[in-house]
């Protein structure tokens, strides 16, 4: 073997040995760096993933406290019966058009108060606060403001201000439930999408939409070509936090219609409540609750992949 080819050998050895060295220096800093973060990992699967365990476990058992005796293991009998569970399906739709009305409402009224409030007038920072506040009060303390000072039939101020033009009063909580809880929802909701858009807006290059203003776009073509593709992303995050959040819907339904009437209102956390607090099957509302965190994972997850998507684009 020449001197050279033993050269190039010894050569490949020394890079595998640095390589490997290298290597194991990195997986150490690694560590290093993650090690701090390990107490909150732990915390977070205690918190989260051991709860979800033990409600799958009572998801594949038949326990009902007002039977303590017939405790037996099922298996996935209690999924067979939310699939025929007509009550079930009726409730996961008025989850979908809850959730898609509120965060689709909301979003769109976001848009309008963020393009108003990101150029100047006299008392912007009024307005602002103002805006914002729905967004700061209770779920309990909305949810009593909108069904006895807005909506109530005999002395709301909704039903006030119809009867001005003649219009005859609405029991809105008992005849369009659902449109009384969006009412609410999209109220709260509004100021978190503006806050979300209003922050796109501001984070956009001005010397862009000069550019457009020279070239002879108009408000709505700078809008629709410029600005909107820019707010994309802040859009898409919005959307999925708001479907995130206003799926766990609980306090509005419970305060504003019960459910009701019957289960109009209904949506799948108050129709887990009362299979759980109000008829003590247990069983099935541990499945029913496996089945709402998969899905919503699901949805999250496809959401997610959209937004890093849009980023990645972006870059």
């Amino acid at each position: 073997m020449s001197t050279s080819t033993i050269d190039r050998l010894e050569g490949s050895r020394r890079a595998a040995r640095a390589a490997a060295a290298e290597r194991t220096i990195s997986k150490a800093e690694g560590w290093r760096r993650r090690g701090p973060l390990l107490p909150a990992l732990i915390f977070t699967v205690i918190v989260t993933q051991l709860p979800f365990l033990v409600t799958i476990w009572y998801s594949l058992r038949g326990q009902n406290l007002l039977r303590p005796g017939e405790d037996i293991f099922v298996g996935l009998s209690n999924y067979v019966d939310i699939a025929q569970d007509s009550t079930f399906r009726q409730t996961a739709l008025n989850s979908v058009v809850i959730t898609l009305g509120c965060v689709l409402v909301a979003m769109v009224l976001g848009i309008v108060l963020a393009l108003l409030l990101d150029r100047p007038f006299l008392g912007r920072g009024v307005a602002r606060t103002m805006l914002i506040t729905p967004f700061l009060v209770m779920p309990v303390a909305t949810s009593v403001l909108w069904s006895v000072a807005l909506l109530n039939p005999t002395y709301g101020l909704l039903n006030w201000t119809l009867g001005l033009f003649g219009i005859e009063a609405v029991d809105w909580t008992s005849t369009y439930p659902i449109i009384a809880i969006l009412m609410a929802l999209v109220w709260q909701w509004t100021p978190f999408m503006m806050l979300l858009v209003l922050a796109g807006l501001q984070a956009q290059a001005k010397d862009v939409l000069e550019a457009a203003s020279v070239d002879g776009a108009g408000p709505w073509r700078t809008f629709r070509s410029i600005t909107l593709p820019h707010l994309r992303r802040y859009i898409e995050l919005g959307v999925l936090l708001g479907v995130i959040y206003v799926v766990n819907t609980f306090d509005q339904i419970y305060l504003m219609t019960a459910g009701g009437p019957g289960t109009a209102s209904a949506n799948l956390p108050f129709y887990i409540y009362q299979r759980a607090f109000l008829g003590f099957d247990i069983g099935q509302a541990a499945a029913m609750g496996v089945v709402v965190v998969i899905a919503t994972i699901i949805v999250a997850s496809a959401a997610l992949r959209l937004i890093f998507r849009s980023f990645e684009v972006k870059e």
